[in-house]
């Protein structure tokens, strides 16, 4: 019988002090040296981390009222333009808005310049009413002059991303950094065995509500990230290639630290903010035991060639192979860059593995969950009716592209050849045509 834990038990023994709490790069180097039984019987927590750019984040301000009550109908905070309209003085800044005067500066800096303490100049301007008689205010104002501040990204923390090349013969200056011609490098922005959505793949601890470590201070999971897509291609332990599920994060600024944020400018495309996540996996049993096991080997991420239009996949490297610092690509050989401080991402992982120890941080049930447990994962019990997961159409796939695994049918459209034979084979009149785009499993 598999073993189990509850989340209020693994509470129970933080509280007293005994929890084992380990980083997923500790746990990752036991792989080969303890099955997932062993790591369900010594640890209680596995922490997370990453630190990259999200450009989807942004900070909601209330910024207080003047003795002469202003309604804001426009106001700008050291130059960059916010999103009012909300409420009277409430405000959100976006970290991509730049500056009406600097374009390599923007919402990110100015959200930084708050974390750190400093003063930041605000310019609003007054919709004059009967009730709201001034027309404008300018002051320099401070986290001590706010109300309420607190940063809500809508799409933090994708569970892997796509890594870019350039085959054209002009550089190319993007949002994944500058790309060299004629595919002599490959930028990669994930932080591989430490990612927080690769060590819990099917969401199970991981939901509306989750404490987590925002920027070094207490935040929470506030929904699911804008495109999240669970039911995107995913190679045979559950990762998918790019992209898939992504959450939307809430923290107050006064909880954070310096050291986990950090405004950037990508030159020619704008600005962006570091964010630094860790959320803490709760090994309920010995499926998350073996889940949180995953080492970058079994990491696979696809290349998107942002020389031709339309950005299509050009190749698939494990996360390993990335961080080694250079590949053969279609025949050439090119640097591999990071665009995401794996430093940042253990420190901030080490972090919440302390703070948990020390009994300062404590787990959270999700109040609604975004993926499954081993006993409902998979399609939905209409979906089931449509699939009969016989594996037809995998047995006769040539080039081995359909794959089963766990309840649900997989498609890796890299290693399709839209041969058409799955169509022709597919008992349950499932699969239209070749394979790509038409698997509906």
């Amino acid at each position: 019988m598999k073993r189990k834990r509850t989340i209020e038990e693994i509470n129970a023994k933080i509280a007293a002090g005994t929890a084992v709490v380990m980083t997923a790069g500790e746990i990752s180097s036991l792989k080969g040296k303890a099955s997932p039984a062993d790591i369900f019987d010594a640890v209680d927590v596995v922490t997370t981390g990453t630190f990259s750019p999200m450009c989807s984040s942004g900070a909601f301000l209330n910024l207080g009222q003047t003795e002469e009550h202003i309604k804001i109908k426009k106001a700008t905070l050291n130059d960059v333009g916010t999103m009012s309209g909300l409420a009277a003085v409430d405000a959100y800044i976006g970290a991509t808005t730049a500056s009406c005067k600097d374009p390599k500066y923007g919402g990110a800096h100015v959200i930084e310049a708050l974390i750190c303490g400093n003063k930041v100049i605000l310019d609003a301007q007054g919709d004059v009413t009967d009730c709201y008689t001034n027309p404008r205010n300018e002051r320099a104002i401070s986290l001590d002059d706010i109300n309420e501040a607190y940063m809500f990204n809508p799409r933090n923390c994708y569970q892997n991303y796509a890594a870019a090349v350039n085959s054209s013969g002009k550089k190319l200056k993007t949002y994944m950094g500058t790309l060299l011609p004629n595919g002599n490098n490959i930028n990669y922005c994930t932080s591989g065995e430490l990612s927080p959505l690769i060590n819990d793949p099917e969401l199970r601890t991981i939901g509306t509500g989750t404490r987590i470590l925002l920027c070094g201070g207490t935040g929470y999971v506030a929904a699911k990230g804008t495109q999240f897509n669970t039911a995107a291609d995913k190679n045979r332990k559950g990762i998918p290639f790019e992209g898939a599920a992504t959450l939307a994060l809430r923290g107050g600024l006064r909880d954070m630290s310096p050291a986990f944020i950090k405004a950037a400018y990508m030159p020619s495309y704008g600005v962006t903010l570091f964010v630094a996540v860790s959320i803490p996996i709760s090994v309920l049993d010995t499926d998350m035991a073996a889940r949180v096991l995953i080492t970058n080997k079994e990491i696979d991420v696809n290349v998107r060639d942002f020389g031709i239009s339309g950005h299509p996949v050009s190749g698939r490297y494990t996360y390993e192979e990335l961080a080694s610092g250079a590949v053969t690509h279609n025949g050439v050989r090119a640097r591999t860059i990071p665009l995401s401080s794996l430093a940042i991402a253990r420190k901030s992982a080490m972090l919440l593995k302390r703070l948990i120890m020390e009994n300062s941080f404590h787990l959270t049930e999700a109040v609604e969950k975004y993926g499954g447990s081993p006993e409902n994962t998979g399609p939905s019990p209409d979906a089931a009716l449509t699939c009969a997961l016989c594996g037809a159409c995998a047995a006769f796939c040539p080039s081995k592209a359909l794959f089963i695994n766990g309840t649900r049918l997989y498609h890796d459209p890299l290693l399709c050849s839209d041969c058409g034979i799955c169509g022709e084979i597919c008992p349950c009149g499932l699969i239209k045509g070749g394979g790509h785009g038409g698997i509906h499993a």
